[in-house]
């Protein structure tokens, strides 16, 4: 299976300026997405799509091949993650794909291992999608969600009826913005993931989101506590 892995990393963050080329543990965040996306196994081709020259430049001084220009038009607030991927595709053509894997700059705690086992996952199951996700703190359960009649606590879901410890309850995952993967089909058929999708579990340590200051700032205590977690570590 040919997979194409893309990097996307637009300018125009508006929660935080700066974001993709804003060094963590040394290292910019779009690098860091670029390392593990040229370190993963399954991975064939690798392309860094953005509008930022600031990107690009870091990216070509890691490899020239990788730099991939986004058309601004494809680069806004609201540009959903099909355009730039059928822009690649599109532009790396006549080179054909089966599988588009999207690393987000904004994961930096994502490793090459995970990658490369969600596109195995892909591969292994004849899904159209697999993504990276992780499981929901307890405290934050669907089962414990309220709606506010007046004063009055209302379930949103579902009764809790009474579960309140975390063993009483099922186990629940989201998807952590790490990594996406589908199959060509799925994009070329103006989805970005098909119906049937699987997860790759990844630890809560690891899952970090990075959006605005707050997040970032929690990312550098993460590193800073934790520094077995960054993938680029030697």
């Amino acid at each position: 299976m040919r997979v194409l892995a893309i990097v996307p990393a637009r300018a125009g963050s508006t929660r935080l300026p700066g974001k993709n080329v804003m060094p963590l543990g040394g290292v910019p965040l779009a690098e860091r997405a670029l390392r593990t996306a040229l370190a993963a196994d399954r991975v064939d081709r690798v392309v860094v799509s953005s509008d930022d020259d600031a990107v690009l430049d870091l990216a070509a001084a890691v490899d020239p091949d990788v730099v991939l220009r986004r058309p601004p038009e494809l680069a806004g607030d609201r540009s959903p993650a099909l355009d730039f991927v059928l822009h690649a595709l599109d532009a790396l053509a006549p080179d054909s794909f089966d599988a588009v894997a999207i690393v987000q700059p904004t994961s930096p705690f994502t490793s090459a291992a995970d990658v490369d086992a969600t596109i195995g996952l892909l591969d292994a199951t004849g899904a159209e999608s697999a993504v990276t996700v992780m499981a929901l703190d307890h405290a934050i359960h669907p089962a414990k969600l309220k709606t506010m009649d007046g004063d009055r606590l209302e379930p949103y879901l579902e009764d809790e009826r009474g579960r309140m410890a975390a063993h009483e309850l099922p186990e629940v995952f989201v998807r952590n913005c790490s990594v996406y993967v589908s199959r060509t089909d799925v994009y070329r058929g103006g989805r970005t993931l098909g119906d049937d999708c699987r997860g790759h579990v990844m630890p809560r340590l690891r899952s970090a989101d990075i959006n605005d200051a707050t997040d970032f700032a929690f990312a550098e205590f993460l590193l800073d506590r934790h520094p077995e977690i960054d993938p680029l570590r030697p």
